[in-house]
């Protein structure tokens, strides 16, 4: 069943781009961001009322509030990025999270990296400059699409300072406590800019309240089956799994929305997949141990 759960999470992310796109039909980014934490919330209160877990959401922790904000961060530029660009532009969201943590161990853990990890992430950010340029002329200015590379850049800053106050957090909350706080707390936040912000079209598009509700049950269910897998299954194999979203959201976007895809995004997918599989993969000295 690990291998089930991981694959479920894995294929539920990397269809955020295409919900998140036709979601979009109905409704604008301030809008998605809060129904994707409001329902998430909802559906990690139904899952512990099924499984008689107690919920007591923490106000205090600073790095609940730290997630709060990084998540607000990566949805709302997300959300910002696909509705304005292509659905399969947020594939920069998953290297930039990976890059970002990176320093982050680096910097405040002081964490040594090994020659291989200093490659995959150089393969990493090699992929990610592909994207971003897309065969455009190195004179030519960075333009509309170099302006949403950088906002699902700035996406995935915020995920990945949601990752690491869930890291901070692990060893004194539960997993189903820790994600109901941040995303409550998360749903409030976006709650702020409605008023003036929220712009809804006039016409009731059912597909995008449906893509709005399945965004809310990913960001509240995917991370406890995420959660769930990786205690059954290799790491090795769960760090080729959770790499699959890269490539599933470029396959996504052509096959539902017949989205235009260079060689380069294509082959940046690709570059980006294998260095973050080769910088996840453990090595033979910590598979050993």
């Amino acid at each position: 069943m690990g291998m089930i759960y991981l694959v479920i999470a894995s294929l539920s992310w990397s269809l955020v781009g295409v919900l998140v796109k036709t979601a979009a039909f109905q409704f604008d980014p301030y809008t998605i961001t809060f129904a994707r934490f409001s329902i998430g919330v909802l559906a990690l209160a139904g899952f512990a009322l099924a499984t008689r877990h107690s919920l007591k959401p923490a106000v205090l922790n600073r790095w609940i509030w730290v997630g709060a904000i990084g998540k607000s961060v990566n949805y709302l530029f997300e959300n910002v990025g696909v509705s304005q660009g292509f659905a399969y532009g947020n594939v920069l969201v998953f290297p930039t999270q990976t890059v970002v943590l990176l320093l982050l161990g680096i910097f405040l853990f002081k964490e040594k990296l090994s020659g291989k990890s200093w490659t995959a992430a150089a393969i990493v950010v090699a992929g990610v400059l592909l994207i971003t340029w897309n065969g455009r002329p190195l004179s030519a200015p960075l333009g509309e699409q170099g302006w949403l590379a950088l906002v699902f850049i700035a996406s995935g800053v915020g995920a990945a300072l949601h990752l690491f106050s869930q890291k901070m957090l692990l060893d004194a909350m539960k997993d189903v406590s820790m994600n109901y706080s941040i995303f409550l707390w998360a749903s409030l936040l976006c709650t702020l800019p409605l008023p003036v912000a929220a712009d809804w079209s006039g016409t009731f598009v059912p597909g995008a309240w449906a893509a709005a509700a399945a965004l809310g049950l990913i960001t509240g269910l995917s991370f406890l089956l995420s959660s769930k897998g990786m205690r059954s299954v290799k790491f090795s194999v769960a760090a080729i799994v959770f790499n699959l979203p890269v490539l599933f959201t470029v396959l996504w976007a052509v096959v539902f929305y017949r989205e235009p895809v260079t060689a380069y995004i294509a082959g940046g997918a690709v570059v980006v997949a294998v260095g973050m599989t080769m910088l996840n993969w453990p090595s033979r000295a910590r598979s050993a141990a």
